[in-house]
Order: C-alpha cells, then sequence, then structure tokens
C-alpha cells in the first residue's frame, strides 16, 4: 500500500447515506485514509474542528444548507486543505461561486469511480506540492533567522560582496562602522565607499579570490577615524561557496584590533579557564572563544597535538548557556569502528552478540549540554554518514532500534589532521566537513607564541613544585633561553612533560640546564619528539647537531607508493625495526591510525621481519 495514501485523511460530506458509503469504499479500496464521513452541515463542521484532513469532498446541496456555506466556514477556519464540491445542477454561477469560495474543482453527478479517483489525486498532489514548498519556505526562513542570530552575535564586521564585486551583505557591526563614516543605515554600499584603507586592501584581496579562489590570511589595515585618530584592522578575505562547492563571491571578516595594538598601559589576560600564556595568538583565540561560546553553534577546532583543544572544548562550553549540563567526551580515534557506532549512539539488548542489556549512548547522556567528538579525523566513511544524519536531523536511532530519538546536543569536533586534504582525497565527507565547520577555532602551534614560554614554564614549576614536594624558587636565564629556543613539535604538552621531568631531577632550588634533556641543552630535536606527521610543517634545523640530522633523515624516509595499504605497512615496521611510532612517522600518518589498521589488517609484530 502506497504509504502517502495510508497517511491521507479525507472528509466526505453528503446528505445521501449511499454516496457516502460509496465515495468511502472507493477510495479505501484505493488505499487512502483514514476516511470519514459527514451527513450535515454541522457534523461537517464538528469534524473539520477536531480533524485536520488533506482533503475534503463535500455536496454542493446539503439538507437545510448548501456546500457553498460549508466551503465559506472552511475558508474562515483557515483550513488550508482542496475542497472538491459535487453538484447535480452544474452551471457557471455555481462555479464561479464555488471557485471564488476557493474551491478546487467541482465535479458534476452522477460520480463514477474512475472520475472521484482522477480528482482525489490532483487535489492531493496539489496539496502534498503545497504544503512541501511551505515546509522548505519555513525552514528557509528558520535557517536564515539562525544565521542572522550569528551574525548578530559575532562582534567582528563581515561583509560579502559577489563576483562583481558588489556587497550583497553585511551584518550589523558592519553597518555600525558604515554609520561611523557618515553613511545612512539605508544606503546602498560598495567596496569603494569604504575608507581608504579598508578600501584599497579589499578591493586587493577580493580581485585575487576571486583569481586564485584561495584564502587571503591576515593582515593589518590602518583607517582613519571620523575624530581623526587611527584605527587598526585585522582583515580576511576567503571565498564564499555553498554547500555544494559552488563559488559565490568574497567574505570578509574584519576585527577591530587598535584596543591590542594600543595595551601598552592596559593588562592582557594571561589565562583563560584552563589556558595559560599570553601572546597575540592566545589572546585572539580567548576572544573567539568567548564570541563563539554564546552562539549555540556547531564548532570545528584544529591544531597540531598538544596545543590543548580539549581545553578549548571546555572553555566553549563553560562560556555557553548550556554550562550547566554535561559535556561529554568522545575519543574518537581510541575506540575501534564497530564500537564508536554503539558508544556514540547506544544499543538496545540483544542487538549483537554481547549486548546484554540495554545502554544509552554518549549523544543521550550529552542531551541539554556538549558532545566533543576528538580526533574526528579518523572515523570510518560509515560513521560519517551516521554523524552527518544526526547533525542534520538532530535524532538517531540507536543499534538495534526502530524508533529515533531527539535530542538537543551542541557539537563540538577536535582533530590534528588536515581535514580539506581528506576531503581532497576521498578520505573524508565534504558535506560533514562543512556541517562541522560552521564556526572554526584554530589553536597556534607553541613554536609560533614563543613569549607565551615563559608564563608557561612558571605555571608548570608552580604546578609540579606543590604536586612534588619540591622547593625549587625558579629557572636559571641559560635554561629559559634553551626552552625559548627549542621548536616543540609535540606544543605544550611536551613542554608540560619536560618541565616535570626538570623538576623530578632537580634537588636545588633552581632548575638549571643539567635537570633537561640533551636535544634541549644543544638545540636538538629529538626523535622521540618530532612530530608524528614530519612533512606538516618545516623542521628548524639551525640548531640541529650532525646526530640529529641522521636521526631525522632517518625518520623522513618513504616507502614505495607502488605498494599496497598493508604492504606498504610492513615495509615501514620493517624499516623502523618493528618500532611502531616510527612506522608511523615513516607513512606520514598518526599512530593511533597506524594502529587501527594494522588491526583491520590483522598485521602481528611477530610478523615484521626486523
Amino acid at each position: 500500500m502506497d504509504a502517502k495514501k495510508d497517511s491521507t485523511s479525507i472528509l466526505i460530506v453528503d446528505d445521501e447515506e449511499s454516496l457516502r458509503l460509496t465515495f468511502e469504499m472507493f477510495l479505501t479500496r484505493e488505499g487512502y485514509g483514514p476516511v470519514r464521513t459527514a451527513a450535515t452541515y454541522q457534523e461537517a463542521l464538528a469534524a473539520i474542528h477536531e480533524h485536520e484532513f488533506d482533503l475534503i469532498i463535500s455536496d454542493i446541496v446539503l439538507e437545510g444548507t448548501s456546500g457553498t456555506d460549508l466551503l465559506g466556514e472552511i475558508r474562515a477556519a483557515n483550513v488550508q486543505c482542496p475542497v472538491v464540491m459535487i453538484t447535480g445542477f452544474p452551471n457557471l454561477q455555481t462555479a464561479a461561486e464555488a471557485v471564488r469560495l476557493g474551491a478546487f474543482d467541482y465535479i458534476p453527478k452522477p460520480v463514477n469511480k474512475e472520475t472521484l479517483l482522477k480528482f482525489t489525486r490532483q487535489a492531493l498532489k496539489q496539496w502534498h506540492l503545497q504544503k512541501e514548498k511551505k515546509r522548505l519556505e519555513k525552514e528557509n526562513e528558520h535557517y536564515r533567522q539562525y544565521l542572522d542570530t550569528i551574525f548578530r552575535s559575532v562582534r567582528d564586521a563581515i561583509i560579502t560582496v559577489d563576483n562583481e564585486m558588489q556587497v550583497v551583505h553585511f551584518n550589523e557591526m558592519a553597518k555600525e562602522w558604515m554609520g561611523g563614516m557618515g553613511l545612512k543605515s539605508n544606503t546602498p554600499i560598495s567596496l569603494e565607499m569604504l575608507p581608504e584603507g579598508m578600501r584599497n586592501c579589499c578591493l586587493k584581496d577580493a580581485q585575487k579570490v576571486l583569481r586564485t579562489r584561495e584564502e587571503v590570511r591576515e593582515h593589518r589595515v590602518e583607517c582613519s577615524r571620523p575624530d581623526g585618530g587611527k584605527k587598526i584592522l585585522s582583515l580576511n578575505a576567503a571565498p564564499l561557496q555553498d554547500g555544494s562547492g559552488g563559488f559565490q563571491g568574497v567574505v570578509f571578516v574584519a576585527r577591530d584590533v587598535t584596543s591590542l595594538e594600543e595595551s601598552s598601559n592596559r593588562a592582557k589576560r594571561s589565562s583563560f579557564h584552563r589556558y595559560v600564556g599570553s601572546s597575540p595568538a592566545m589572546q585572539s583565540v580567548y576572544s573567539l572563544i568567548e564570541n563563539v561560546g554564546k552562539v549555540d553553534t556547531t564548532v570545528l577546532i584544529t591544531g597540531e597535538s598538544g596545543t590543548g583543544k580539549e581545553l578549548a572544548v571546555e572553555a566553549l562550553h563553560a562560556e555557553s548557556p548550556r554550562h550547566n549540563k554535561p559535556l561529554v567526551k568522545v575519543d574518537c580515534a581510541a575506540i575501534t569502528d564497530d564500537l564508536l557506532e554503539s558508544e556514540l549512539f547506544g544499543h538496545k539488548k540483544g542487538s549483537f552478540t554481547g549486548a546484554d542489556r540495554d545502554r544509552m549512548g554518549r549523544i543521550l547522556q550529552a542531551d541539554g549540554g556538549t558532545l566533543f567528538l576528538d580526533e574526528i579525523g579518523d572515523i570510518s566513511s560509515r560513521m560519517q554518514l551516521r554523524l552527518l544524519r544526526f547533525l542534520q536531523e538532530r535524532s538517531f536511532y540507536p543499534v538495534g532500534r526502530d524508533r529515533p530519538i531527539q535530542v538537543d546536543v551542541r557539537v563540538v569536533a577536535a582533530t590534528n589532521a588536515d581535514l580539506r586534504k581528506k576531503v581532497l582525497d576521498g578520505d573524508f565527507r565534504e558535506d560533514l566537513f562543512f556541517r562541522l565547520r560552521v564556526m572554526e577555532i584554530k589553536l597556534p602551534p607553541l613554536r609560533e607564541r614563543y613569549e607565551g614560554i615563559p608564563i608557561l614554564v612558571a605555571h608548570f614549576l608552580s604546578q609540579f613544585q606543590e604536586k612534588l614536594g619540591r622547593e625549587i624558587s625558579g629557572i636559571s636565564d641559560q635554561a629559559m633561553e634553551a626552552l625559548r629556543n627549542f621548536g616543540w613539535p609535540g606544543n605544550v604538552r611536551e613542554l608540560e612533560h619536560v618541565m616535570e621531568r626538570a623538576c623530578i631531577l632537580c634537588e636545588g632550588s633552581t632548575l638549571t640546564l643539567d635537570h633537561f634533556p640533551e636535544e634541549i641543552r644543544h638545540g636538538e630535536l629529538a626523535q622521540s619528539s618530532i612530530k608524528e606527521d614530519s612533512r606538516s610543517y618545516p623542521v628548524e634545523r639551525r640548531h640541529i647537531s650532525d646526530t640529529a640530522k641522521k636521526k631525522i633523515e632517518v625518520i623522513e624516509e618513504t616507502v614505495d607508493d607502488g605498494l599496497d595499504e598493508p604492504q606498504r605497512i610492513l615495509a615501514a615496521l620493517h624499516k623502523a625495526g618493528g618500532n611502531k611510532a616510527k612506522a608511523a612517522r615513516i607513512l606520514g600518518m598518526d599512530r593511533s591510525t597506524l594502529y587501527r589498521k594494522m588491526h583491520t589488517y590483522k598485521i602481528e609484530l611477530n610478523a615484521v621481519k626486523v
């Protein structure tokens, strides 16, 4: 039976019982239903007020009144479904009156089965199209209001231009800037009307983005203020794409950073939630987390391992209206694909071997709060599809259940992988990437914020002094200089471990060079510290000894790309002498990814010839 017919509610109004029963039988046998009937005007009105109908079929002549009177009442009650009138005396006046009152059509008597079903199909087809159109309009309006809310809440000025470099949209902050330039709020603007410094920069950036389709990263622009002073803007320009990858123009994001430039007499934040650091890069991260935290949207946190992605999600949750609700964390790389589905979505007892009881998944645990999906770049294509459907519908099916569960969850994902490259390589769904990356927070590596190292060192020194019960009061200038000069491929996490080791070794009151590893004392990059994907950024070699260079050359060896994946993994393990961490670096993948692939291909170390 057709599902659409089975869920179609029809009302038949006629004072002749034989016609009501005949029409009801025709429609029910055809698969429509439920079909209700009414013999009088009053019964019809009662049914209309008690039930919602997809179609009403009414005789134009009813005992004591007329079908046109009923039609008028139907429209007065704001019932929008189509109404088909049946008349035994068709004439132009009757037809005109029915159409004027909004009838879909009218059928002259006698009415046979084929005619009834034909008009029913036509009326319901139009009704379903009309309802679908309204649903899409409502959904689009909701999405537009959602985006407008985001635009209004962001304290940056956002301006979008089309392929002809005509301004098509700007948010409230941009409007404020326009007002500050002497422009009226309803004045159509163009890039030519912007202040001189910003205008020239935006025109140049727009031309470059339109030509190359590549993002123009942040740069600082000086603009004149109405009071004669200067305003310093941080400006970004990026390609504006729709969900299908179509190129729509350019979006500019401008931030007034005058206060940062003039903050010599203004204290910067040296900490933020569990973050420690006062560098300009971290000040930007703090401000972004504050702004994004208040907006209930999906966030993607990116950055190298050890930069503090988990601290970012904790800060986002604390800054959000959901801070009193659960923050549930899931490490996608630490769970096999078979278990991850059950871990996220839960399962019903008996749905698979070992499922001895119902289990509530992490998504349901996070209802009302925040769900953190760490290392999202490592999930399988099947899990990517399930997660995409959940993000689209905000509902999910636990394993073994056939009824969906609706939840209210904010999703924050994190990865140290290059998801754009994974999308281009076909390893990550583009539609899921765009769903996750509504807002992106990029965490800078430690080598890009060296000025923050002394504050981090002081923080870790205080932390481990208390934890270990040591009376360490400071660190020597030479040791601090060595820490500042090191490359820190493991970022803040590596610095934390190095400081803990130094505090354990120190028996006096001062940390000295002797308490730090050899590679830090001599400016080398330790083999064990080299970032797992060594190709993601150039290694600083100016302070590297010959011994360390040889170690790096070994790590940078590659494996023949002509081999299939299991053979490449075996070859890398052989080159690495069975060291899985080193093999992962040779293959250019994370250790967790290598472990998962070894499990998939059933590769055991005892099968590797070392």
